[in-house]
């Protein structure tokens, strides 16, 4: 059931079905934890209500009910201990990291990516090791650590390319080459480097079918991108093409997770393009969240957030010396094939 809900989700986003998985769970789910004390079946029904509190934290993230959503994570998480789960104990701490670097509270961000971490080395899952090093250099990039978050990208990656062989539970199918590559290209985008970030958001579009959710935020982080490279009318097509796709996902995070920290601040207050954006907006049936524009005027590029994963251009390490700056130019990343 909790695949069926999860794929619901990520199609149509998390106001799709949050209603019915939350009632599910208060209905169903509490009462049979309530009633197991013991037995052989204790640590598998404790891992499958974790895996559905996981699920409907998520949905209500999607949907701007942080506060739900941050209890519904905190109840997966203590869950899992129950169950003795550290791979989905790691998931979850991901999953938190993600939630405090989408509020832009980045120490708490680095923190808990440092706790998956060792959940995730205590499981064994190279996968997870990857996902939780991607998550750090996302905290470490909004503290502004250059340094420490191009080490971060580069233990994902080498960590990553390790995991071929690795089987995945069905909460982790997510995590490939698209989603890993959008993570980079938040990253890097968060350092100030968008010409980094470009390619990765780029590679990030070549994602599985059925995340359409997470092609509107990807699409976006593209369009956010090439706005701070001043490439605006590239830009401003981009953010038509994901307000076209807003109109079948129910979720808010695509008006926000952009934000004004991401907003360019020198672009002139007319350009070519804007007027037509917003009449696409409207055409759509596309508005603001919480009293914010649908798309920032002065820029054509509209809030967004999450995505999709990947194997990268050259070698990490071959560009951690450009310029004198360490930046990465990943090729590994970029360049592999995608097992999509």
């Amino acid at each position: 059931m909790t695949q069926v809900f999860r794929r619901l989700d990520n199609r149509y986003g998390g106001g799709h079905s949050r209603s019915v998985v939350t009632s599910y769970l208060n209905a169903t789910v509490t009462p049979l934890l309530q009633e197991s004390t013991s037995g052989g079946g204790r640590s598998d029904l404790f891992a499958a209500a974790a895996e559905l509190h996981h699920l409907a934290g998520w949905m209500a993230y999607d949907i701007g009910h942080h506060a739900d959503g941050h209890t519904h994570l905190r109840q997966a998480l203590r869950l899992c201990h129950e169950a003795d789960d550290e791979r989905l104990a790691s998931e979850m701490l991901a999953g938190m990291s993600h939630q405090a670097a989408f509020h832009g509270a980045a120490d708490s961000a680095v923190d808990l990516a440092l706790a998956a971490q060792h959940s995730a080395k205590r499981s064994g899952s190279k996968l997870l090791q990857a996902e939780a090093a991607v998550m750090e250099a996302h905290g470490l990039a909004l503290q502004g650590d250059k340094t420490g978050c191009l080490a971060a990208l580069s233990r994902a990656e080498d960590t990553f390319n390790k995991s071929d062989a690795e089987e995945r539970p069905l909460w982790l199918t997510y995590f490939d080459h698209a989603y890993l590559a959008a993570k980079f290209a938040h990253a890097f985008r968060d350092l100030g480097l968008a010409g980094d970030a470009e390619p990765f958001a780029r590679r990030s579009l070549e994602m599985t079918d059925g995340y359409e959710r997470g092609r509107l935020f990807n699409t976006a982080l593209l369009a956010t991108i090439l706005a701070d490279q001043r490439r605006l009318e590239e830009s401003c097509a981009l953010g038509m093409e994901a307000t076209t796709l807003a109109t079948s996902v129910r979720s808010t995070r695509h008006q926000l997770s952009t934000g004004p920290r991401h907003a360019p601040s020198a672009i002139p207050k007319r350009q070519t393009g804007q007027r037509s954006l917003r009449e696409h907006d409207r055409d759509r049936g596309v508005t603001a969240g919480r009293g914010q524009p649908a798309w920032n005027a002065s820029t054509c590029s509209r809030p967004t957030r999450d995505a999709a994963p990947m194997i990268w251009p050259v070698s990490m390490r071959s560009r951690i010396e450009s310029s004198g700056t360490q930046s990465i130019r990943s090729a590994s990343l970029m360049s592999a094939a995608s097992p999509m």
